[in-house]
């Protein structure tokens, strides 16, 4: 009788009762971090992904938003409390290599270290986004923003949803052209956008979280960070076509604690792998222009040491700071 790869793997691990504990997993909910506020694109897409991956594992995934620190709460808890054994996932964004190298750039000691703390399960999709500013604004292209922000230095505020996040990408093209604005961060995409429809803010800087709002004409795309233009944005220029050399699609994944055992992260992976490419979730991309950047285990864990490189890069060529 063959063994199966589920079966050959439990088989693997050293501790009987691990072993034992294994070929239960999952018997009981699975709990994954979100930090980010609910309603953005994250949210959205990270609870369809984890609604499918529920009926592969048979149990419960339950979405636990924790917004705040630049994205890094999930993290934080993940390297903090969590027991290694499954039950306990969060979504990392790029703030997780970000914030502990701007933190050790000012000498400070991060709550966490990205290349020590984590298991990584596998990378699922890119984001989509760019610039937005609402629909009565007077700039109908970006060349025009760009002109009025140069022309009047400081008078430009802008809103991210959170430190760190899009600022990093408008920061490097304000150095380009000689601009000076400043950022405003929220907790996330909702609040985001919400102070650029109440008139609080200039623009915003925020990623695929206003696809839906844009085709209700409620704001005005005039630039992506993408590679190429968005299918459903097919008259909006990427920042490449206008000449700035700005790209940040900035792929995420899944991560457990250090320690969590192979054979339990093989079979969260199979989970979420199946449900990354499952068509109700690619219909939640494809709402928000997500690209799908999937990576199994190994290959996730080699990208982000590329990652973290070159965020501690980044920290160092545009001095970021924790906060802002």
């Amino acid at each position: 009788m063959h063994l199966t790869r589920r079966a050959t793997l439990a088989a693997s691990l050293a501790a009987p009762g691990l072993a034992l504990a294994q070929s239960r997993f999952p018997d009981k909910p699975l709990r994954v971090f979100v930090p980010w506020t609910p309603g953005g694109a994250t949210d959205i897409q990270m609870r369809m992904v984890c609604e499918v991956a529920s009926r592969h594992l048979g149990q419960p995934v339950i979405v636990e938003n924790k917004p705040g620190a630049s994205g890094t709460l999930g993290a934080q808890t993940l390297a903090r409390e969590a027991r290694p054994d499954g039950y306990t996932l969060s979504q990392m964004p790029n703030g997780v290599f970000r914030m502990p190298a701007m933190m050790r750039a000012q000498n400070m000691t991060p709550p966490f270290d990205p290349m020590q703390d984590f298991t990584w399960v596998l990378r699922m999709v890119g984001y989509m986004g760019g610039v937005v500013v609402r629909p009565d604004a007077p700039w109908r292209t970006m060349r025009a923003l760009l002109d009025d922000a140069r022309a009047n230095p400081g008078k430009f505020f802008y809103g991210t949803p959170g430190a760190n996040t899009t600022d990093v990408g408008m920061t490097r093209l304000a150095r380009m052209l000689n601009i000076e604005w400043t950022a405003v961060p929220f907790r996330g995409a909702a609040p985001n956008l919400q102070n650029l429809l109440a008139g609080q803010i200039h623009f915003s800087a925020e990623t695929s979280a206003w696809a839906d709002m844009a085709l209700e004409g409620r704001v005005r795309p005039l630039a992506l960070w993408m590679s190429q233009r968005a299918a459903r944005f097919p008259d909006v220029p990427t920042f490449r076509e206008l000449g700035h050399d700005v790209v940040a699609e900035s792929a995420y994944g899944i991560a457990a604690p250090r320690g969590t055992p192979p054979a339990i992260v093989n079979i969260l992976h199979d989970a979420f792998k199946a449900a990354v490419h499952d068509p109700q979730h690619l219909a939640v991309l494809a709402r928000f222009d997500m690209p799908v950047r999937y990576l199994d285990s190994e290959a996730y864990a080699n990208d982000v040491i590329q990652v973290n490189a070159q965020e501690i890069e980044t920290v160092r060529e545009l001095g970021l700071r924790p906060g802002g």
